[in-house]
C-alpha cells in the first residue's frame, strides 16, 4: 500500500451532497484558567467537536455552502490529505453531513488553542491518566 504525502490538482469538485472542509486544529490547548487539553493523540484525551472551513461543496448540498465555518462533532471526519490545488497547500478532510453541529459565515477561534510546550512532568501525569488504553493508573 502507497502513502499519498501531498496530491496536486487544479480542480476538487465532491459528488452528491458531500462537504470537504480544511482549517481543523489538532493540537493541545490552554484554557484561561490553566487547565491543559491535550491533543488529538488518537485516545479519549483528544475528544472534542473542531471547527473547519468549507472547502467544496457536492452540488446537491443544500445545507452549507463554500467559505462558511462548520463545528463537528468529534471524529466526524475522514483523515487528512495534503492539498496543492493551484498553488495552495493545505489538508483537506471529508466531514459526516449528519454531523455538523454548528454553522458560521465567520471563522471560529477556539479561545482555549494554545502553542504551549507541556512540560516533561505534565506529559507523565497526563499518560498516566485514566484514559490510557492500557487501563493501568500511574504516579
Amino acid at each position: 500500500m502507497s502513502l499519498i504525502t501531498k496530491l496536486t490538482i487544479n480542480k476538487l469538485t465532491p459528488i452528491r451532497d458531500r462537504i470537504l472542509v480544511r482549517g481543523m486544529e489538532f493540537h493541545e490547548r490552554l484554557t484561561r484558567g490553566g487547565i491543559l487539553l491535550p491533543g488529538d493523540d488518537a485516545t479519549s484525551t483528544g475528544i472534542r467537536p473542531r471547527w473547519a472551513e468549507v472547502y467544496a461543496v457536492g452540488p446537491n448540498q443544500i445545507d452549507v455552502k463554500v467559505g462558511e465555518y462548520v463545528l463537528v462533532a468529534h471524529g466526524r471526519w475522514t483523515r487528512g490529505i495534503q492539498m496543492d490545488i493551484d498553488g495552495d497547500e493545505f489538508e483537506m478532510r471529508m466531514i459526516d453531513n449528519d454531523d455538523i453541529l454548528l454553522v458560521s459565515d465567520e471563522p471560529m477561534i477556539d479561545e482555549t488553542f494554545t502553542t504551549t510546550m507541556t512540560p516533561q512532568s505534565d506529559v507523565n501525569r497526563i499518560q498516566g491518566s485514566m484514559h490510557n488504553s492500557d487501563g493501568v493508573v500511574r504516579n
